[in-house]
Order: C-alpha cells, then sequence, then structure tokens
C-alpha cells in the first residue's frame, strides 16, 4: 500500500490496518495485513487486508456479518490484472485450495472456482472429454474466466459452462444458468454481483489420444506466437467488433508503431503486440501509462477505441 497512516488511540499510535482488522467478522480462515499480492506481471502494491476463506460456510458467514462500507475485492489467480502501486484499500478476498477441487462424473466437470482452467483441460483429457482443451490456453482460474468469458482460438466459457454456484455480497447462495448470465465477447451481464466458487462444466465423450493432441496443438500455438514465459497479464485490449474494425487489437498497436514500445521497463511484446510485459522492475504506473499511450494512438489514428481486457485494480 503506500506509506501506512496511523490514528491516535488511547494506548498510543494504532495503524489505520489494525483499525480495519478490528471490524472484520472472527473467521476460520486467515486474515493478513498489509499482504503482498502475487499478480502474473509481478507489479504493484499490497492489501490492506486479504482474507482465505476456509470454505464456502466460512465466505458465507463472513459476506453476512462484513460491516457494508467496508470495500471488498475478489482476487483469483490474478493473471490478467495489474494492482496499482498504492495497493488495494478494505479487503482482499482470495479463494485457496478448498476452492481448487476437481470432480468428473460422465460427460460434466464439476470445479472449483479457484482450480487453475490449465489443470481443468488436463483432466477432460484424462476423462477423455473433448470441448475444453482451449482451456490450456486461458491462464488463471476457472472463476476469473467465468467472470471475463474466458476464451481462445473459437471457443469459450459461454459455449461449455453449464450452471454456477455463486454467493451475492449478503452471503447468500444461488444457483445460476449458463442463460443467467448474459455472456458476450470476454464479458457477462452479472459477475459484479458475485462471487462465483463452484461450476459445472459440460465435454464431449472423446478419446484421451484426440483431446491430447487438441491440447498440445493449442499448447504450440500459444507458445509461437504469445510472449507467454514473460511477466505478462495475458491480452491487454479486447479485439474490437467485426464491424468497427477488420483488424484484431495487436494489429491496430503494430500499425501505430508500439511493437518493443517501453516505458520504463514495461514493454509492448515484440511478440505480440497485444501483450505488455514485465522487462525487469517495471511498475503498475509504467503498465498502465504505456497501454494508454497506445490505447490513445490507436484512437488518433484509426478512430477505434480500444478497450481493455486487463483488469485494473487498486489505488494509485
Amino acid at each position: 500500500m503506500g506509506q501506512e497512516t496511523f490514528i491516535q488511540g488511547q494506548q498510543g499510535y494504532i495503524s489505520q490496518t489494525q483499525t480495519l482488522l478490528k471490524k472484520l467478522p472472527k473467521v476460520r480462515g486467515e486474515y493478513r495485513e498489509n499482504a503482498a499480492l502475487k499478480n502474473w506481471f509481478d507489479v504493484g502494491g499490497m492489501a490492506e487486508i486479504l482474507f482465505k476463506p476456509a470454505d464456502i460456510n466460512d465466505l458465507q458467514s463472513f459476506l453476512k456479518e462484513v460491516p457494508r462500507e467496508i470495500p471488498l475485492t475478489i482476487l483469483g489467480a490474478a493473471s490478467n490484472v495489474i494492482i496499482r502501486d498504492g495497493g488495494i484499500e478494505g479487503v482482499v478476498i482470495r479463494l485457496g485450495g478448498e476452492f481448487a477441487k476437481v470432480l468428473v462424473q460422465d460427460e460434466f466437470i464439476t470445479v472449483g472456482a479457484a482450480a487453475l482452467c490449465g489443470n481443468v483441460a488436463l483432466h477432460s483429457r484424462n476423462h477423455a472429454l473433448s470441448g475444453l482443451e482451449f482451456l490450456t490456453g486461458i491462464p488463471g482460474s476457472i472463476g476469473g474466466a467465468i467472470a471475463m468469458n474466458g476464451g481462445c482460438y473459437g471457443s469459450d466459457m459461454s459455449q461449455v459452462l453449464v450452471t454456477v454456484r455463486a454467493i451475492d455480497y449478503q452471503g447468500e447462495m444461488r444457483e445460476l444458468k449458463n442463460i443467467d448470465f448474459g455472456f458476450y465477447y470476454r464479458g457477462n451481464k452479472i459477475a459484479t454481483d458475485f462471487i462465483f466458487v463452484e461450476a459445472v462444466l459440460k465435454g464431449l465423450k472423446s478419446s484421451i489420444e484426440e483431446v491430447s493432441q487438441k491440447i498440445s496443438d493449442c499448447n504450440q500455438k500459444r507458445e509461437k506466437a504469445q510472449p507467454i514465459r514473460a511477466k505478462t497479464g495475458g491480452s491487454t485490449f479486447k479485439n474490437p467488433a467485426a464491424t468497427d474494425s477488420a483488424q484484431k487489437a495487436w494489429q491496430l498497436i503494430d500499425a501505430a508503431g508500439y511493437r518493443g514500445f517501453k516505458v520504463g521497463d514495461a514493454q509492448i511484446s515484440e511478440k505480440h503486440c497485444n501483450f505488455m510485459i514485465n522487462t525487469g522492475k517495471a511498475r503498475a504506473l509504467d503498465l498502465i501509462e504505456l497501454g494508454s499511450k497506445a490505447k490513445k494512438d490507436v484512437k488518433e489514428k484509426t478512430g477505434i477505441d480500444l478497450e481493455w481486457e486487463i483488469k485494473i485494480l487498486g489505488r494509485d
């Protein structure tokens, strides 16, 4: 977080974070003060309070009792997130291993929201289920993939999602069907209203060999085209609608002269212009400035206003 502030109490000075902690309900999980937030860009500040619930009941109890004035932020694997250098105020909720279980029955996969997409793809392979191979190409967790309708190579979550168990911010459990989401390209209409905790996905009966080959093909495409071994956060901008432009976001950024362009240690990838990378000790501010410059120049040159796909969280 930036410089920690203090308030005066009867027994001297108490940190603002400790004051916040005293307002929070008792939980069976873990609270951590001024916690570093691991993310794929390896930039940004800390969480004022990080909460890792023990299980679904613990999360529900917390949400029912936490004072409404305290800001809450849900953070998954942080694969498509820039956390500002000032960190995130209030409580950051991060789901742990209890929310990462995977169960396969017939052609259905029940998966916790914290499970990594790549791991779910491997489970589908091991049970000879096709249609979920694209998950190997999505960095991050299933919860995040649902929230942004993650996808690649012509497939996305809207095509395989059956139902979701979700908790609203009053702590009530809801059962949501695919039709409830109103999915659209890289998004849906209800993600900000819920915390997703578990999903049921549907595959198609196939063979282990066929699914393995499709996963391998997907991985080879990514390796060839994307800077997957760099500190990156995936696609920076959404591709514009076909009615707005025949070109993809990377082509517009490339044409604007940004291939390899740097702000500090933040750089537009030379391998794929819709990826920003941290080449060393970039700050979140550098990445945001770099993306904003590219976005501004594309707008000036083409009239197309690129929309961020990366989520920017926290305070300056």
